[in-house]
């Protein structure tokens, strides 16, 4: 069944359409949330709480857009509040970022894998130093896998704000890691 089928069924009080939206949503918000939380408990709690207030949001949805877009509206909001409110300045987190190439030049995968532990942390540590509206758009991007468009959407941009929010980010990292890279190898294949 389609989302807005399931969204009208929900909004008439069918409990089992909403059941169908959290299982179709449920591993996108929680990743999001633990993105952000960089904590399981934490972002298990804030899945809870962001599915709670879209449940009782859900008869004020008008299909202004697609449900998806309105819950990763509803998840990033009180994500971001949530953080305001424990004063979190570090928000995300690349826990579930790809792995990262290194060069392979006969060192034995033990190191190779130290290695590639060193450039996510090392990675991490500086999106941690981005503006919040670029860490935030990478992390939908790049993390979440959201399309340009949608992104637009979550956040009430234009597409052409979100694609010069993500080169910039983007470069500002390459400047930021380029003392740190190889060579040979090394993360200049970033997007």
């Amino acid at each position: 069944m389609e989302d807005r089928k399931l969204v009208e069924l929900a909004q008439e009080g069918s409990e089992e359409a909403f059941s169908e939206l959290v299982r179709m949503y449920q591993s996108k918000v929680f990743s999001m949330a633990l993105n952000f939380s960089r904590d399981r408990e934490t972002a298990d709690d804030l899945s809870q709480e962001i599915f709670l207030k879209a449940y009782l949001a859900l008869p004020k949805f008008r299909f202004g857009s697609e449900f998806g877009t309105w819950l990763y509206r509803v998840a990033l909001n009180h994500v971001r509040d949530f953080l305001r409110k424990k004063g979190r300045v570090k928000e995300v987190s690349l826990e579930e970022i790809g792995e990262i190439s290194v060069s392979d030049d006969g060192v034995g995968k033990r190191e190779k894998e130290r290695e590639e532990e060193r450039m996510k942390r090392l990675l991490h540590a500086h999106v941690e130093t981005l503006p919040a509206k670029y860490r935030i758009v990478l992390t939908l991007r790049d993390i979440q896998g959201l399309p340009y468009d949608e992104i637009s959407r979550v956040l009430k941009v234009s597409p052409g704000t979100v694609d010069s929010r993500i080169h910039r980010a983007r470069k500002m990292l390459r400047k930021k890691l380029a003392p740190h890279m190889s060579r040979e190898g090394g993360f200049y294949a970033l997007p």
